[in-house]
């Protein structure tokens, strides 16, 4: 997972991927730093839990290779499905 910055906090954060668009991602839920001070053990995520964000490095769809003049493909014997 990416790491980003929460605005809120300030702090590194991971983030996953947000569906249908490869470049943005949602800060994961985590307790700020000062939550047992405020709020004894309840636990409480920081405002800026599950925010959307840019990620670093967007997302990248996945290509089939063609079978280029370096890989054996007349080795493997093939079997009709149909």
């Amino acid at each position: 997972m990416p790491r980003v910055h929460c605005k809120a906090r300030t702090r590194s954060v991971a983030a996953g991927p947000v569906a249908g668009s490869p470049s943005k991602g949602w800060l994961w839920r985590y307790d700020p730093p000062d939550r047992r001070a405020q709020f004894g053990d309840t636990l409480v995520s920081c405002s800026g839990s599950l925010a959307i964000v840019d990620l670093p490095v967007p997302g990248q769809q996945l290509e089939f290779g063609t079978a280029g003049a370096t890989e054996d493909t007349g080795g493997i014997d093939t079997l009709p499905l149909f």
